[in-house]
C-alpha cells in the first residue's frame, strides 16, 4: 500500500494533488490495472475514465472529498466492460463506507440529525438512511448467534398500547442478547421455539415469576433456574413492611423508623441498633418477624458457596420458613417454599439480575431522548445497538 494509500485507507492509489480551501479536495488514481473480474484475463484495455466525486472523512473541521479518476476497462478475451473497484467504496455511491461508518457511529453516539447534515454536508434523511442500513447490516450478523450459557431475563414496560416486552440479558459478558415483544408464554412462544442454542444454556436468572419458570423448564431443559437475589430479598422487606403497617400504622409513617427497618443489620450504628431496640420491645410479635427478617437476609446475601457449605445452611432456611409459617408471614413462607430449589442454587452463583435492571434504566433513558417509540422493531434495533454489541460492523 503507498503513502496514500496508508493517509485514505484505500489501497493503490496514488494522489496527484491536493487542494485546501474551505475544505480538502484529494485528486488521485489507481496505481495498476486489474484482472478481469469476469474471466481473470491480465492483458486488459482501458477504455475509458470518468471521474468519481466520493465524501471520504472529516480532518478536523474539514471535510475530505475524493477525487478519483475511475478507468472504464475492455477485456479482449471475453470481450465485457467493467469499472474500477477501489477497496472500501461501493459501486454508484457518492461516499466512502468509512465515511458512512463515520456518520453511523457519530449518531449512535447520541449526535443529533440535523448536527450531522451540517457537519457532514448530507441531508437528514440520509443520515437516518445510513443508521438504518448499518443496524439492518448488524442485525443480520447477530440473527444466527446461539444463546448465552448464563441467561438473565426480566420483563421492562414498554408503551401503554403494547405493554411490557422481554429482556434477554448474556449475563456473563454483560450484553443485551434480544428483546421480545410480550411477557407471557403465549407472546413469547414463537420467538422461543426458533431460537438457536437454547438446549446449552447452563443458567437462567429471573425473578419470582411463575410465567418465566414455566417457559425456562420448557424451553430450556438443560438449564438450572436461580432465583434474583436482589427480587427475593425485596420481596421479604415488602411483606415485613406490609406487617409493620398492620401493627404499627403511626410508626410505618415514620421516615427514620423505615430507613433503620430497611436496612440490614450489620450496617447499623451502635446508637442506630439502641434507638432501634427500644422501639421494638414495645411490639413483641414485630420484634421476632424482624429479627428472622434479618436471619433470613444473611442467608440470602451468600454466594459462590461449595456444594458442602450449601448444605450446611439448607437446614437453617428451611426452620426459618417453618418459623415464619406460623406467623403473620406465612404468605412469605408459601412463596419460599414454592421456589426454594431456585433460592438455594442462589447459593452456589453469583450471578443476578442487577445488570438485567441497569440495563432497563438505560432502555428508559434512550426512550426519553427519542420522546418514546411507536414501532417496536426500531426500538428493538436501537436497544441491541446500545446495549448488544460493541459497534463493531463488517466494512467493505
Amino acid at each position: 500500500m503507498s503513502h496514500a494509500g496508508t493517509i485514505l485507507g484505500i489501497t493503490e492509489l496514488e494522489v496527484e494533488r491536493v487542494d485546501r480551501t474551505d475544505n480538502i479536495k484529494v485528486y488521485a488514481r489507481p496505481t495498476k490495472r486489474p484482472d478481469c473480474i469476469h474471466c481473470g484475463h491480465t492483458e486488459i484495455k482501458i477504455k475509458a475514465t470518468y471521474e468519481r466525486t466520493l465524501k471520504h472523512t472529516r480532518q478536523g473541521n474539514q471535510l475530505l472529498t475524493l477525487y478519483l479518476k475511475s478507468p472504464k476497462y475492455y477485456c479482449p478475451r471475453c470481450h465485457k466492460y467493467f469499472r474500477h473497484r477501489f477497496q472500501g467504496v461501493r459501486p454508484r455511491y457518492r461516499s466512502s463506507e468509512a465515511f458512512r461508518l463515520e456518520v453511523f457511529e457519530a449518531h449512535e453516539g447520541g449526535v443529533s440529525q440535523r448536527k450531522l447534515s451540517q457537519t457532514h454536508h448530507s441531508s437528514p434523511a440520509t443520515v437516518e438512511r445510513w443508521y438504518q442500513a448499518f443496524l439492518q447490516q448488524k442485525r443480520s450478523e447477530m440473527s444466527n448467534r446461539p444463546c448465552p450459557r448464563v441467561l438473565g431475563i426480566d420483563e421492562h414496560f414498554f408503551t401503554r398500547k403494547k405493554g411490557y416486552a422481554t429482556t434477554l440479558v448474556d449475563l456473563k459478558n454483560h450484553k443485551v442478547f434480544d428483546v421480545v415483544l410480550g411477557r407471557s408464554e403465549l407472546s413469547l412462544r414463537r420467538y422461543l421455539q426458533r431460537l438457536p442454542g437454547k438446549d446449552q444454556v447452563q443458567v437462567i436468572v429471573m425473578d419470582l415469576s411463575a410465567t418465566y419458570r414455566s417457559i425456562a423448564r420448557r424451553y430450556f431443559p438443560n438449564a438450572t433456574i436461580v432465583a434474583d437475589r436482589f427480587h427475593v430479598i425485596r420481596l421479604v422487606n415488602q411483606h415485613f413492611l406490609k406487617v409493620w403497617q398492620q401493627h404499627d400504622p403511626e410508626g410505618r409513617r415514620n421516615r427514620g423508623l423505615l430507613s433503620l427497618m430497611r436496612r440490614h443489620e450489620w450496617r447499623l450504628s451502635s446508637e442506630q441498633r439502641d434507638n432501634l431496640g427500644l422501639y421494638l420491645d414495645d411490639f413483641p410479635v414485630l420484634k421476632v418477624m424482624y429479627e428472622a427478617k434479618q436471619q433470613l437476609n444473611q442467608l440470602l446475601l451468600l454466594k459462590t458457596l461449595t456444594r458442602k457449605r450449601a448444605k450446611r445452611s439448607l437446614p437453617k432456611l428451611l426452620a426459618l420458613i417453618e418459623q415464619l409459617s406460623a406467623s403473620p408471614l406465612h404468605s412469605l413462607a408459601n412463596t419460599l417454599t414454592s421456589w426454594l430449589e431456585p433460592i438455594v442454587a442462589m447459593w452456589r452463583f453469583s450471578k443476578s439480575n442487577g445488570i438485567t435492571e441497569g440495563f432497563h434504566t438505560k432502555m428508559e433513558m434512550m426512550s426519553r431522548r427519542a420522546f418514546g417509540f411507536r414501532n417496536f422493531e426500531n426500538y428493538r434495533l436501537r436497544v441491541l445497538t446500545h446495549c448488544g454489541w460493541n459497534g463493531i460492523i463488517n466494512r467493505v
